[in-house]
């Protein structure tokens, strides 16, 4: 599920709050690789929440269509969704939640005391905010002009409402903030990959359904911390090859996370000889597009670039001829 595009960024974003919090000192690595160990995880934790927080908004809706009043009557259809009715019962979804006690809320040691009142009052606040909205869907309504339950049907109305309401919800973004300092910058690619999920359901699975993998494999994590490993151990070296590039620059005039991701960028050319240059370039680009200044795409092509041909050129890196990455 967390590739590798997501790794990247999960090291830059780890490089980048060491250095500030901690005054430029060079991070830590075992601080730091326990730390994107523990951002991964919490990635993968969130990939269930969302699947609870289907599952919370459904029993709410099951409530108010038993009400059999004509205000809800649009609930009815719904509250009887056939994917959802699979997803309670999705085996590896219950060992998820037993092993890691996971509820929407956040339980900490001091409100432990309040825990079940807290959970009760947090949920039913958050999903009264979020069902009215539902309704307003265009893709609702068409839902709800067929009384039948269609199981495809049931899965694409839950796609829509990810997509729709659930990733753009304030409330939720608040939630996820509080509840975890690595949720709020994973949530749109973890609700991607739960309307994939939910998209390869199948009826016939049953309770067997298999769910995403945190990895799809045990290399990706290796590539990670060997990535974070690297852009620690040999910092001096790729700011240098940065630093000389850019000493007619005003330094204020060179991000700051311009830096850590060209610094990142370098780690993984040198260090990682089956990744083609162009590919990693290619990454680092839509990286800094997404992340950092408006123009910061057009600066790092160039500089990497200009780097990684000297590089192939004087064969401090062996690889496949290096062709121009950057993507208008």
């Amino acid at each position: 599920m967390i590739n590798r595009t997501l790794l990247r960024i999960k090291v830059i974003q780890i490089l980048y709050s060491y250095y500030k919090n901690k005054e430029n000192e060079t991070p830590e690595l075992e601080s730091a690789q326990n730390e994107l160990i523990e951002s991964t995880d919490k990635t993968y934790e969130l990939y269930h929440y969302f699947f609870l927080l289907i599952i919370k908004i459904t029993e709410y809706v099951q409530k108010l269509a038993k009400k059999k009043t004509s205000a809800n009557e649009a609930y009815v259809k719904l509250a009887n969704n056939l994917f959802v009715q699979q997803l309670t019962k999705n085996k590896q979804l219950l060992s998820y939640f037993d092993e890691h006690e996971v509820d929407w809320a956040n339980k900490t040691e001091e409100n432990e005391l309040f825990w079940d009142i807290q959970i009760e009052e947090q949920q039913n606040n958050l999903i009264k905010e979020i069902v009215p909205q539902i309704l307003e869907l265009e893709e609702f309504n068409k839902y709800n002009e067929t009384k039948e339950n269609s199981y495809m049907e049931d899965k694409e109305i839950w796609r829509s409402i990810l997509r729709k309401t659930i990733s753009d919800s304030e409330s939720i973004g608040r939630e996820l903030e509080d509840m975890s300092i690595y949720w709020n910058d994973d949530a749109a690619d973890v609700i991607s990959f739960v309307s994939k999920t939910i998209r390869n359901f199948d009826e016939a699975q049953g309770e067997d359904q298999e769910l995403l993998p945190q990895f799809r494999d045990k290399e990706d994590l290796e590539f990670a911390l060997k990535l974070l490993k690297q852009s620690i151990y040999d910092e001096a070296d790729y700011r240098k090859m940065i630093f000389e590039r850019t000493k007619n620059w005003d330094a204020d005039r060179v991000a700051f996370l311009d830096t850590i991701i060209m610094q990142t960028a370098l780690a993984e050319i040198c260090n990682f000889p089956t990744i083609p240059v162009n590919v990693t370039i290619n990454e680092y680009i839509e990286i800094a597009k997404s992340y950092s200044t408006a123009k910061s795409g057009i600066f790092i092509n160039g500089l990497l670039d200009t780097i990684a041909k000297e590089l192939v050129e004087s064969k401090k890196v062996n690889k496949v001829v290096y062709t121009n990455a950057y993507k208008k």
